[in-house]
C-alpha cells in the first residue's frame, strides 16, 4: 500500500479525500499524522503554482524521515472564482477578507456585493488544482472544475467554506445541501482527485 502525506491542516479537505479514496490501495495520512509542522508561502500566481510550491516544500522536509522517504506528498490549491468580481476571490479564497474571518462572514460579504445581479451574472466555479511530488522527484499535476453560480442565500449544512452560497442548477440546490457521496462525484476535488489517483496508478505500477 502506497502511502500518501496530503499537504494540509484543513480537516474538511482531509474528511474529502478520505470519503474519494475510500477502499483504494492508496493510504492518506494528514501532515499532523505525519509529525510535519510545516508553514509554507503560498507564493504563487495560480491554483496550479501554489499546489506545486507545497508538494515541493513538503517532500523536502519528509526526505529527513526514512518512515516516509517513499511517500508521495499530495498537495492542492483551491477556491471560488466568481466571474462578475473579476474572479476573486480565486486564489486568496482562504484568506478573502483576512486570514481567520469566519466563512459565515464571508459569504454574506458575497452575497451582498452581488445584491440585484442576475442568476445570469452569477456564473462561478470551484478549482481544485492538486500537485502530486514523487520520491524520485517528479511532479504530476491535474486541476479539477464544478461549474455553477452564486446563490442568493446562504442554504445547506453539509459543506464547508463557500459550499453554502454556491448554488448548482442541476441538482436545484448548494453544493452544502448535496449529501457526501452526490458531493464528491461531482466536485471540483474529487475530480482532481481521481486524475491524480490514475495518474499514480500508472506511474506505481511503472516501478
Amino acid at each position: 500500500m502506497k502511502t500518501i502525506i496530503f499537504a494540509t491542516t484543513n480537516a474538511g479537505k482531509v474528511r474529502e479525500v478520505e470519503e474519494i479514496i475510500a477502499h483504494s490501495d492508496l493510504r492518506i495520512i494528514s501532515l499532523k499524522e505525519a509529525g510535519i509542522v510545516a508553514d509554507v508561502e503560498e507564493n504563487g500566481t495560480t491554483f496550479e503554482e501554489n499546489a506545486q510550491i507545497k508538494a515541493r516544500a513538503i517532500r523536502e522536509l519528509i526526505a529527513e524521515k526514512p518512515e516516509y522517504r517513499d511517500a508521495v506528498v499530495l498537495a492542492d490549491d483551491s477556491g471560488l472564482v466568481i466571474d462578475y468580481l473579476g474572479g476573486e476571490p480565486g486564489i486568496y479564497s482562504a484568506r478573502y477578507l483576512g486570514e481567520d474571518t469566519p466563512y459565515d462572514y464571508k459569504n454574506k460579504v458575497i452575497l451582498q456585493r452581488l445584491e440585484g445581479v442576475s442568476d445570469e451574472q452569477r456564473s462561478a466555479r470551484f478549482v481544485c488544482a492538486m500537485a502530486a511530488a514523487l520520491p524520485d522527484g517528479e511532479l504530476l499535476s491535474v486541476t479539477g472544475v464544478m461549474e455553477g453560480r452564486i446563490a442568493h442565500e446562504i442554504k445547506g449544512e453539509n459543506g464547508f467554506g463557500y459550499d453554502p452560497i454556491f448554488y448548482m442548477p442541476e441538482f436545484g440546490m448548494t453544493s452544502a445541501q448535496l449529501d457526501p457521496e452526490q458531493k464528491n462525484a461531482v466536485s471540483h476535488r474529487g475530480k482532481a482527485l481521481r486524475l491524480m489517483k490514475e495518474r499514480l496508478d500508472e506511474n506505481i505500477s511503472c516501478q
